[in-house]
């Protein structure tokens, strides 16, 4: 049962991960609006076959937003793949990197599946110069998303909260475009993303399982902290 303040979120919370089973109890969760994925968490899960995997996973995810990737590097390939992957479902997002391994910008192939109709997911976004050329490449009438990495940028030092809250202006006139805060590094992010008004963001089941803290109550947490620290060292059997 979650308690008011988790009640009254606004932001929609997708599930990241590539766990079947976990994937389709979230899913079925009323808090969560979409699902994520990605190769590495693919790999990381021991996927074996891509295709096999997703289509499975669509046999029980159908009415919320779901965001599969592209693999290839070259952008004819991403294209095939996007086309393929896109025709799988109806609420089925592809997500295509800002960029491949060269360096070499994904602008025109964005623009090209947005013209076809195939709803994108534009991922491994970074700077407020990257959503602008995203901006001026998207269909305004295809839903799209932009996965801004909110954690990376966290972790080069920088406040990921303003690349969000000038991206969000940025995109303004684009209404079937959001914003998605990814790669949260701690669950204050929720509450972060939100209150810049931030679309969506994606969330692992790791940091899911916290949801239980929000209100906790701290001197009860910080007693509980110090029970933990005395156990440990009563079974160390540690002695000055």
């Amino acid at each position: 049962m979650m308690n008011k303040k988790v009640d009254d979120l606004k932001i929609n919370i997708f599930a990241d991960g590539a766990n079947k089973s976990e994937m389709i109890r979230l899913y079925n969760q009323d808090l969560i609006k979409g699902l994520t994925t990605n190769p590495t968490l693919m790999k990381q899960a021991n996927v074996k076959n891509y295709k096999e995997f997703a289509v499975s996973i669509l046999k029980y995810v159908k009415n919320k937003p779901i965001s599969f990737e592209v693999f290839a590097d070259d952008f004819m390939d991403m294209e095939k793949q996007a086309i393929e992957i896109s025709s799988w479902q109806e609420n089925v997002y592809v997500k295509i990197p800002v960029m491949n391994t060269k360096k070499k910008t994904s602008y025109d192939l964005i623009k090209s599946l947005t013209d076809q109709n195939i709803k994108v997911n534009v991922t491994a976004v970074m700077t407020c110069e990257q959503v602008k050329s995203i901006e001026n490449v998207l269909n305004p009438e295809v839903p799209s998303y932009v996965s801004i990495f909110a954690g990376r940028i966290a972790d080069t030092g920088v406040d990921p909260t303003k690349t969000i809250t000038e991206s969000l202006k940025i995109l303004r006139n684009k209404t079937l475009s959001e914003i998605i805060w990814a790669s949260p590094r701690e669950l204050l992010n929720i509450f972060q993303a939100e209150a810049v008004g931030c679309h969506a963001i994606t969330v692992t089941t790791s940091l899911l399982n916290k949801l239980s803290l929000v209100g906790y109550d701290l001197d009860q947490y910080s007693l509980e902290t110090v029970k933990m620290f005395y156990d440990d060292a009563e079974k160390s059997g540690y002695s000055i």
